[in-house]
């Protein structure tokens, strides 16, 4: 299959890319999203380097409208990141609301524009605690109406759907993916912060699975 990749420049949807790529798929171009978040600028220098190091081309979109109209303390416009695990209550006030699906639509119109046959999305197990537009049942609503609504049917591939993050940088080693290269942290600094509750998903992941963690924490 001919894929695109929603690659934000963090670890799961860096790894998900390399997976398919592993598994003989064509990738055949990235696209990210700048949708006002405090980390996208950081998060974006990841991606740049990761496509390099991939041979890809990556395509920036804007969405202004979301930090301009949305309510989320993972936006510019939002309050202060919360810290402490992901699972509490208190990362709920991260969420973006629909995020995936607005990304997903434009994701499906770029795929068809490039003749792809499917979109790659780094969605995990992990996520479904908070995030609504990452589950299964959202994610296979979503690959249907994409189908329906391109004429090549165009798939979502989904390959972490029911993954934790420890199996994800298990998978991701094994391959030889980049981690070192992926940014994760919702504050956005030059390093990871180690504090909010992605990185400390991040830092459980890799000491769980037993794998050096190559980030940096301030």
């Amino acid at each position: 299959m001919k894929l695109i990749a929603v690659l934000s420049g963090g670890m799961d949807s860096t790894a998900a890319m390399a997976v398919c790529k592993h598994a003989g798929h064509e990738i055949i171009g990235a696209i990210t999203f700048d949708y006002g978040s405090k980390h996208n600028g950081r998060e974006f220098l990841s991606a740049l380097q990761i496509v390099n190091h991939y041979e890809l081309k990556i395509n920036r979109v804007q969405l202004d409208f979301i930090a301009d109209h949305f309510k989320s303390d993972l936006l510019k416009t939002g309050g202060e990141i919360p810290e402490g695990h992901y699972a509490d209550p208190s990362m709920k006030r991260t969420v973006v609301p629909f995020r995936n699906g607005i990304m997903l639509s434009i994701a499906a119109g770029f795929a068809e524009s490039l003749d792809a046959d499917g979109i790659i999305l780094g969605n995990h197990f992990g996520d479904h605690a908070i995030y609504p537009d990452c589950r299964e049942d959202f994610a296979k609503a979503m690959a249907q109406a994409i189908s329906l609504g391109t004429y090549k049917n165009i798939a979502l591939v989904t390959p972490f759907q029911n993954m934790t993050k420890t199996q994800i940088v298990e998978a991701g080693h094994a391959i030889g993916v980049p981690f070192a290269l992926t940014y994760s942290c919702y504050k956005g600094g030059e390093l990871h912060c180690g504090k909010c509750g992605t990185c400390v998903e991040r830092r459980e992941a890799f000491e769980q699975s037993g794998i050096n963690d190559p980030t940096e924490y301030a």
